[in-house]
């Protein structure tokens, strides 16, 4: 057994390419060997900005030796099918079984060498490694040729324990000598094998291993803003991108004129992040400091001072152009803004975006109107309430706040400034801050701050575990923002499609559950989804033809809904409990009707009282006897003591169930449900229910379908697992 390593040395590869190149490299590899039968232990990939590795342990010497049987033709097949089958197998005919009448042939294949199948291997892997983006490379390269790598490759270690596995790529061939650091060591270094691969090339400054890469720049940039009296903004991506970045990682703070800071926090942070993957800190009050962490790719000699002036100085003519955005913004009233937006198309189907502004602010309107969003919310505070002028927000933040006005002004108003940042320089620049730079130039000039949150806000929940917005004018434009995009898509059969969803519907649909469920809004979502299509209509023959896509809309939201509530432990088949009884689409009480069912089923009462009830459908379902069938009067000869305490028990239950349901208490639905569970059981033990009497039968069957009936107004129990 001996282990192996291959090294590719390039030109730099892409930060955000490695992680995939690391794992596609161990997976073909792995593939490549189990496939010609070479056994081997633990394939471990490795990258750096020049350099894809990988260390396969335990390397078999060679693949074991295998007979492999080939059937050819019948022993009655012309001359030259049995010529050809020779010539393919290198056999003669008396070494043919003859099975049946037809040749047999034992091929007995001696085992391959290791270097041999390592080395096909290697050769196939670059020639068809599947990044993302490729160059031609290498001498035929200006001719067409074929051969792509991620960048031009420079060298290859291929060893097989000390051994060099022959391996030659356009002209470039496996060695054993690599090169260290660009700067610290330029120069060769000869590697004894996979032993001491890692220790050499630390020796040479390159820290090989991604993961110990990316721990130094974590502590690292932490130690160095807290030597400073701060506190690192935490960026787990950022640390995996510089790790990325550099084959030698040190993390340097320098610091930039505090007069920026009068820039909005989000546009600092992002210009750090995105244009020179530098770290932000926050200072003891949580507020952002003038300081900024990067990672140097070098053990500097004066400490890093060369490096953090230099590195200042980038990033002090990035934020004055960032300034210069914001200031001009600021001229300019989002009111004005707004009057661009005419000239966006939305989409082609559903108008520009100055539409889809008219069709939300109605809709937020209407959402306060009809008392689905009040003041204050059920469940209001936390996300979304918070203010709209945070930490080192512009001194123009604080002028005379406009007139408040009620909250259905509020909404419309925010509905219909929350789209005009769009058109800004600083979202132009920054298309990640839309809505967050129209919430600040909203604060900036003087709206209300609970219209400025919304505009902030509007666009949140954007994905699984963000803040839902609990502000009663953040929610109402948030929920009409969303019900808008989806009854457009909807309504001109623009749907979600397998994996493909490229308008992120069930994103806005995840949104619009969550802003429904979390602040607790008694929204008819189907009802409100099939009114706000009708905006889409030319014609009323048009909004008619939307009907179909109703019913694919609530099929799309149960299963959404399932979704969401999958974190929460709720049982999918709950749900689709609930939704098959049909007119159940306010999505609180919908919840609420599947937490107290999956609360109840869960027992031992209600395992019992689920058994039961399909017990009785499967009666009835074999008998053909509907919601429709009723009992032949007049039948009431030898009704058996179990039989006449389930109808006491319903007569019971029933008035209890109904009104618990019409108070919404679900629970005392349940509870009163809970108290058939006995009589039922009795009376499958001690009744016929396929009695002679054709009467009694009926009467028996009418019992068992009042009893389905019963429990199913709750949910139908038919969809119910178990």
């Amino acid at each position: 057994m001996a282990d192996f390593l291959l090294e590719l040395l390039s030109e730099e590869i892409p930060a955000r390419m490695q992680a995939k190149a690391r794992n596609d490299l161990a997976r073909l590899f792995a593939e490549a060997l189990d496939g010609a039968g070479l056994s081997h232990g633990v394939v471990t990939a490795f990258s750096t900005p020049r350099r894809l590795a990988l260390i396969v342990r335990d390397v078999a010497p060679e693949t074991a030796a295998v007979s492999e049987e080939v059937k050819g033709p019948r022993t009655s097949a012309p001359p030259q099918a049995l010529e050809g089958f020779l010539r393919k197998t290198g056999l003669s005919q008396d070494q043919l079984e003859d099975r049946d009448g037809v040749y047999f042939a034992a091929i007995d294949k001696p085992g391959q060498g290791a270097a041999a199948v390592i080395a096909d291997a290697v050769a196939k892997i670059i020639a068809d490694f599947p990044w993302p983006k490729s160059m031609r490379w290498g001498p035929e390269s200006a001719n067409g040729a074929d051969l792509r790598w991620v960048r031009p490759l420079h060298s290859i270690v291929a060893l097989l324990g000390a051994e060099i596995v022959a391996v030659d790529v356009a002209g470039v061939s496996a060695g054993a000598a690599t090169f260290g650091h660009r700067f610290h060591h330029p120069g060769p270094i000869t590697i004894g094998g996979a032993h001491d691969y890692a220790e050499k090339l630390r020796a040479c400054h390159v820290i090989i291993d991604h993961n110990e890469r990316e721990a130094i720049i974590r502590s690292g940039a932490a130690r160095a803003a807290l030597d400073m009296g701060l506190t690192l903004i935490e960026d787990e991506g950022l640390v995996v991108e510089n790790a990325g970045l550099t084959e030698w990682p040190v993390p340097l703070l320098g610091q930039f004129d505090p007069d920026f800071l009068d820039v909005p926090r989000e546009v600092i942070v992002l210009t750090m992040r995105t244009n020179q993957k530098y770290f932000a800190c926050a200072g003891d009050d949580g507020g952002l400091a003038p300081a900024f962490v990067c990672t140097a790719n070098i053990d500097a000699n004066d400490g890093g001072a060369a490096i953090i002036d230099g590195n200042r100085k980038v990033l002090a003519a990035r934020l004055a152009d960032a300034r210069f955005f914001w200031e001009q913004d600021l001229k300019v009233p989002l009111d004005e803004q707004a009057k661009k937006l005419d000239g966006i198309v939305f989409h082609e189907k559903l108008g520009t975006v100055a539409d889809k502004v008219e069709r939300v602010a109605k809709l937020a309107r209407w959402l306060v109107e009809e008392g689905i969003v009040t003041s204050p919310l059920p469940l209001a505070g936390g996300a979304g309430g918070g203010p709209a002028t945070p930490d080192n927000a512009p001194p123009t933040a604080n002028p005379s706040r406009k007139r408040e006005g009620n909250l259905a002004d509020q909404a419309e108003r925010a509905a219909r400034l929350a789209k005009a940042d769009l058109v800004t320089g600083m979202v132009g620049e920054f298309p990640e801050l839309q809505g967050v730079i129209g919430g600040y130039l909203a604060a900036a000039q003087g709206e209300p701050s609970a219209v400025a949150d919304a505009i902030r806000d509007h666009y949140k929940p954007v994905g699984q575990g963000d803040d839902v917005p609990t502000a009663p004018v953040t929610v109402a434009v948030s929920l009409a923002d969303k019900l808008d995009t989806l009854a457009g898509f909807f309504a001109f059969e623009m749907p979600p499609t397998g994996s493909k969803d490229p308008f992120a519907l069930r994103r806005a649909a995840l949104g619009l559950i969550s802003l429904i469920a979390e602040n607790g809004l008694h929204l008819r979502v189907v009802e409100a989804f099939s009114d706000a299509q009708d905006a889409f209509a030319a014609n009323e023959e048009e909004s008619v033809s939307f009907g179909i896509s109703v019913n694919h809309f609530e099929d799309f939201l149960a299963d959404r809904l399932k979704v969401q509530q999958r974190e929460a432990g709720v049982r999918h088949d709950l749900i689709d409990s609930v939704f098959a009884l049909g007119g159940e689409d306010d999505l609180v009480r919908l919840l609420a009707r599947v937490k107290a069912l999956q609360g109840f089923v869960e027992t031992e009462e209600g395992a019992n009282l689920l058994a039961g009830f399909k017990r009785a459908a499967n009666i009835l379902k074999k008998e053909g006897w509907g919601a429709d069938r009723h009992p032949e009067h007049g039948q009431h000869d030898g009704i058996e003591p179990a039989e006449q305490a389930l109808t006491d028990a319903l007569d019971a239950a029933e008035p209890k169930a109904t009104a618990a349901i019409d108070a919404e208490d679900f629970t005392a639905a349940m509870t009163a449900l809970a108290s058939l569970r006995a009589p039922i059981d009795a009376f499958f033990e001690n009744v016929k229910v396929n009695a002679d009497d054709a009467g009694v039968r009926a009467r028996r069957l009418a019992l068992l379908a009042r009893f389905r009936d019963a429990v199913n107004r709750v949910a139908d129990f038919s969809k119910v697992e178990g």
